[in-house]
């Protein structure tokens, strides 16, 4: 366990404005649309999830707000500057850790840091994120002596050690065991709010986003439009039986064409 969940945000975050976004896939001269017109503004020090229907476009906005490819329509900006190409203070996390199994868990965090120049003179920023994530006494280990869990508290330290203004998390614990993601969902939250980066999360948990985050944003079908934007009112810490995080899940569940299975 890391942080203290009471502890108050202090808002370093970016602040993310997607504005009129619609995009393609050009297969072999056939062009797929993958969303359509989503406007989307997300206040610094925000976690807001994004969920929606399987293939529907959520990853790919992701790709977008992180530099990785350009808005087919639209634009994309952080802090006011449009989003053109990546930059190491927009970070992010994928479901796989993909650690390199040849390097420490030491080695793997200061990659970043490593690759710009800073490892001599900021080296003491990767003790610090392991030290967050609770692997201080990891350091020396290797990929394949780490639990999944323990894996992904890797990745996160990686990102971290950045000082991200912008953590992007792609389903970052989908492939964890239930037990070790509903802690790691908590570790998330407590680093968020202790560090106020914002994050957005990509997920197909309806409980995950409850717990996790601000607010959720319901995508539909690809091409994916946003069918509704719900704020979460509830306070940090939350307990996943409460009965308003009951009576939003049912809500999203409706949105998601899913409330006659639960």
């Amino acid at each position: 366990m890391v942080g203290n969940l009471a502890e108050a945000p202090v808002l370093a975050g970016a602040d993310i404005d997607v504005r009129d976004v619609s995009h393609r896939f050009d297969l072999g001269g056939k062009f797929l649309p993958v969303l359509s017109r989503i406007t989307l503004h997300v206040e610094p020090g925000e976690l807001v999830a994004l969920l929606g229907p399987s293939g529907c476009g959520k990853s790919t906005l992701l790709r977008l707000v992180a530099g990785l490819e350009p808005p087919t329509v639209g634009s994309v900006k952080a802090d006011g500057e449009d989003i053109t190409r990546p930059d190491p203070s927009r970070v992010v996390m994928f479901q796989d850790p993909t650690l390199y199994p040849w390097r420490t868990v030491r080695a793997n965090v200061s990659l970043g840091l490593e690759a710009r120049g800073l490892l001599r003179s900021q080296g003491y920023r990767v003790d610090e994120a392991l030290q967050l994530v609770g692997l201080t006494h990891f350091a020396t280990a290797y990929p394949h002596q780490l639990s999944g869990g323990m894996a992904q508290r890797v990745s996160l330290a990686r990102a971290l050690v950045n000082d991200p203004k912008l953590l992007l998390l792609d389903e970052p614990l989908g492939k964890l065991d239930s037990m070790t993601r509903v802690s790691m969902q908590k570790e998330l939250v407590s680093l968020w709010r202790r560090s106020g980066f914002t994050a957005l999360l990509v997920t197909h948990d309806v409980d995950e986003a409850l717990f996790m985050a601000n607010r959720v944003v319901v995508l539909s079908d690809r091409p994916a439009s946003i069918k509704a934007d719900i704020t979460i009112d509830q306070p940090f810490p939350r307990h996943r039986g409460d009965p308003g995080l009951a009576g939003l899940r049912r809500e999203i569940l409706g949105l998601l064409g899913l409330d006659a299975d639960w």
